[in-house]
């Protein structure tokens, strides 16, 4: 292990979906999808990638304003069914692995804060390639959704890990809403969900524009 003696940050939190995980786009037409099923108007693209990083009640409740109530259990079972069928183009974005190989040997605590479910997760996390590679990890549906900071306390909690040395990564303003509400300080990357420039307002460390950029920084500023 090379622990750095001048590191800022102990615990770092990773957000899942358009930050490790290349699936913005699957999840924006899935979403769009289950929304028409049900009778809904198809939500802009723009709409459906806003919601990204909620809890999945919570999005597409969001991002189909006309559905009713009474139809959004029929509309999250159209979107599990979009979504798995679609689970196997889904990848990590290039060099991802790498990066947390290098965090892990610096000593770095690493864990998932995400608005997928836990059992999504799980089976992803389950894969040769990604097991043991986490600490710790909590989901939308065994917590409080984004942007409350339930998750990211008990991650620090379970850690031992004050706010001040916890680092939040996103792809959204959820994420960094997140780190802001939990006291911890946040870096974006540009290549998820939302427009980076959103991010400003949030006050982020900084905006990656690449898994590599995020690396590299993250290995000398973190």
């Amino acid at each position: 292990m090379t622990d750095l003696p001048n590191r800022r940050f102990d615990l770092i939190a990773f957000d899942w979906d358009g930050t490790l995980y290349d699936s913005t786009r699957v999840i924006v037409r899935c979403i769009q999808e289950a929304v028409v099923d049900v009778g809904g108007v198809r939500p802009s693209e723009q709409d459906a990638a806003w919601v990204i990083g909620l809890g999945l009640g919570e999005a597409l409740a969001r991002a189909a304003p006309d559905v009713p109530r009474e139809k959004y259990a029929e509309l999250g079972a159209r979107y599990r069914h979009h979504y798995m069928r679609h689970h196997d183009d889904l990848v990590l974005f290039d060099g991802v692995l790498p990066m947390l190989d290098s965090l892990h040997a610096s000593g770095y605590k690493l864990a998932v804060a995400t608005g997928k479910s836990r059992a999504g997760l799980d089976a992803a996390l389950a894969t040769v390639a990604l097991r043991g590679r986490f600490d710790a990890s909590r989901t939308a549906d065994e917590t409080a959704g984004k942007p409350h900071p339930r998750m990211l306390h008990e991650l620090m909690q379970e850690q031992g890990v004050p706010p001040e040395r916890t680092l939040m990564i996103g792809d959204t303003t959820h994420d960094l809403q997140l780190a802001r509400n939990a006291g911890c300080a946040s870096v974006a990357v540009s290549y998820g969900a939302h427009a980076p420039d959103a991010f400003e307002a949030l006050a982020p460390l900084f905006i990656a524009h690449s898994v590599a950029e995020l690396s590299a920084w993250l290995l000398h500023h973190g």
